[in-house]
């Protein structure tokens, strides 16, 4: 198999590569893949070091699968190149999540979206691949009616420079490069992505419409609230769930306990839920604090941690790959 990493010395990139790694997925030839400011750089895989290389020189190589994570701009334009030489893409940005002719997917739930004639194949936004793996049993169980969402989303959805703008804030109480209009260390900004003209911002509609195709189910109601937080390992989620049908609470927990995927972590007679610090360098998607909600029938409220690197990222588009590879 013959692999490109766009975007391998990213924050996901290098993350992709590690998740690899641990998955032993054989690599033929792999080719990582950067700008131009990187040429030059190395990046590791099973021991052997690999040159990077830019786009216009691996385009013609003979690849099969090429994991994208590069940014929505360059993902418009370089996509469709790759898809037209045969060159299935899996795209980490938001550029194709919405486009009818590609299958938005998280593979525990919707693999079978993928047919053979999709050459772009989008990897969701962190923050709805978390809460859709957590709703999806429920919802066949009990069918959703209403989803109210707040997230606190790890500085590293924003990248590196929001990391290291924080660790200079902690460090120094101040930093010489702002990626966030305001200080972000022992701080919540209300603002994740950019507003629309609805007063939500574009991460909030993300979670609205793309947990709407993965689900299937286009005209659920879904409000969200979206707010970063001075933390890194990884995106925690509170989650007002109102369904159509009465619940059971034993059955929610084992249900969830048995959906690959999904720990629950809910003890909360030891202190015991689910962190995100908890959560870092780990593949499963966290839920606990499960309750029901008193003020209203047939409603559950739950609390949902992942890695926003791995699940929520790198490890959802290599499982992608892995199904498509068997």
């Amino acid at each position: 198999m013959n692999l490109a990493i766009v975007g391998a010395t990213g924050m996901v990139g290098r993350t992709m590569l590690q998740v690899l790694e641990e998955k032993g997925i054989k690599i033929d030839n792999l080719y990582p893949v950067a700008s131009r400011a990187s040429l030059g750089s190395q990046v590791s895989y099973n021991g052997v070091l690999y040159d990077v290389c830019v786009l216009e020189d691996v385009l013609n190589k003979d690849i099969d699968y090429a994991l994208f994570s590069a940014g929505g701009a360059l993902s418009t334009e370089w996509a469709p190149k790759f898809a037209k030489q045969g060159i299935t893409v899996i795209d980490n940005s938001s550029a194709w999540r919405m486009d009818n002719n590609c299958p938005l997917v998280v593979p525990q739930i919707n693999q079978s979206s993928i047919e053979s004639e999709n050459k772009i194949i989008a990897n969701p936004n962190c923050s709805t691949i978390q809460l859709v793996m957590a709703l999806a049993p429920l919802h066949q169980l009990y069918t959703l009616k209403r989803l109210v969402i707040s997230t606190y989303q790890s500085v590293t959805g924003t990248g590196k420079a929001a990391v290291e703008q924080m660790e200079d804030e902690r460090i120094n109480g101040h930093s010489d490069s702002m990626v966030y209009a305001y200080q972000i260390d022992k701080n919540c900004i209300p603002h994740c992505d950019v507003f629309l003209e609805n007063g939500y911002t574009k991460e909030e509609m993300k979670l609205v419409h793309e947990t709407r195709k993965i689900l299937g189910v286009p005209d659920l109601p879904i409000t969200a609230t979206a707010v970063r937080v001075p933390v890194v390992g990884g995106h925690s989620e509170s989650v007002n769930v109102a369904f159509e049908k009465e619940f059971d609470m034993d059955t929610i927990i084992n249900l969830l306990n048995n959906t690959d995927g999904i720990t629950v972590v809910d003890d909360v007679q030891n202190n015991i839920y689910p962190m995100p610090i908890n959560a870092m360098g780990k593949d499963t998607v966290m839920v606990g604090r499960l309750r029901r909600d008193e003020s209203q029938a047939n409603t559950l409220n739950m609390w949902i941690v992942a890695d926003n690197l791995r699940k929520g990222a790198a490890t959802n588009a290599v499982e992608i790959l892995e199904q498509l590879i068997k």
